[in-house]
């Protein structure tokens, strides 16, 4: 059993505790912006392929003192890097956390790569070379006090670039923020969905993902499998156990419209890129003409609050005019805001059944929700 640490958005280590929880993750402990949990090498690939709200997956392999530089340089050079590294494979280390003494975290990570770099030529004079876009090996330290906690990135990109999204708009959501909010909005497969401001497209398709039960790291590389002990045999009969279990059917519609022509183009663009486009309906809609396509459903909307888009000032009218729709149109739904401006909510003018605090990068936002009968 190893020990791993999820990397999340803040606000979101419940919801990514409960999805490790589902693979099978073990001593799952959730804390601020990720989720330490145990398991073997199989969960590893497992929570790569699977998780939909984790950025990163770590393991971590060492916890030293690095109290200074100096410090931190010898207990580098204390750990046999050979398990991990061969002078063949390319070689970067971020940096996150800090001490009195490491403050810098692009300086403590330079320490690190010198520290195994000089190991490595101590041992046989070839070293790694360094690639910072695309290595064979990151390493992730963080500074915790006194301490350094040294962890192999199994996931090489972000988990939240699934792979399919070549089209972004202006101020896009990220695709691991949308799976939370619809794990939030408790949205089910056997439920309409309706994303009446979908902008490129994001919610509407990590809703047909989910709904068709298509792992969302299916069709990306992962920095795993450059790894020394890498299971190919075992890494494609995950792979193929996760095609066998993909749903092709969904027997409700999931809708996504904007007034926004070039936005919904790049919807149809990202849809076509998933092989989505048989599952997803996408359409230019005026907001103010937005019909229930259903008797009940799950709507989710992410409108302009002031801070990337709009004008606070300017946005009331907005809100106020979605709070007409969900009263008039939408009888017998469920229907979610996500904003970062509270002012502008209460122009809603209907009561939450429920107000969630989460982030949307580093803006601190609310989840509304609204049951409409």
């Amino acid at each position: 059993m190893n020990n791993y640490f999820a990397t999340v958005s803040r606000g979101l280590e419940e919801v990514a505790a409960k999805e490790l929880i589902g693979i099978g993750a073990k001593d799952v402990r959730p804390e601020f912006t990720g989720v330490h949990f145990r398991g073997d090498r199989e969960l590893l690939y497992k929570a790569n392929l699977w998780t939909r709200t984790t950025f990163r997956i770590l393991m971590q392999i060492a916890r030293i003192k690095s109290f200074n530089s100096d410090e931190l340089y010898r207990n580098v050079q204390q750990l046999d890097w050979s398990k991990y590294l061969e002078p063949e494979m390319t070689l970067a280390v971020t940096c996150t956390g800090k001490n009195k003494n490491l403050n810098h975290t692009h300086f403590t990570a330079l320490q690190i790569k010198n520290a195994i770099v000089d190991w490595q030529k101590c041992r046989g004079g070839k070293r790694s070379s360094i690639d910072t876009e695309n290595p064979d090996l990151l390493i992730n330290a963080h500074i915790d006090q006194k301490h350094c906690i040294l962890s192999l990135d199994s996931s090489g990109s972000s988990l939240h670039r699934r792979g399919y999204r070549p089209a972004i708009g202006a101020a896009p959501m990220k695709e691991t923020l949308a799976a939370a909010l619809l794990d939030l909005a408790e949205w089910t497969p056997d439920l309409p969905f309706l994303d009446p401001m979908c902008g490129s497209g994001t919610l509407p398709i990590e809703a047909a993902l989910k709904g068709l039960n298509i792992a969302p790291g299916l069709y990306r590389d992962f920095g795993f499998q450059t790894w020394l002990d890498y299971d190919r045999e075992l890494w494609q009969s995950l792979l193929k156990e996760a095609s066998d279990r993909q749903k092709h059917e969904l027997n409700v519609p999931i809708i996504g419209s904007d007034r926004d022509l070039n936005a919904i183009r790049q919807a149809f663009a990202n849809a076509e890129a998933s092989g989505l486009e048989d599952y997803v309906k996408f359409a230019r809609q005026e907001l103010s003409t937005i019909e229930a396509p259903a008797d009940r459903g799950v709507l989710i909307c992410n409108p302009p609050y002031g801070v990337r888009l709009g004008k606070e000032a300017e946005l009331g009218e907005l809100y106020q005019l979605l709070g007409d729709i969900f009263k008039q149109r939408f009888k017998g739904w469920t229907a979610y805001i996500l904003t970062g401006s509270m002012k502008l909510s209460k122009q809603v003018g209907l009561r939450t059944s429920k107000r969630i605090k989460l982030y949307n990068g580093a803006i601190p936002c609310t989840l509304l929700k609204y049951e409409l009968y």
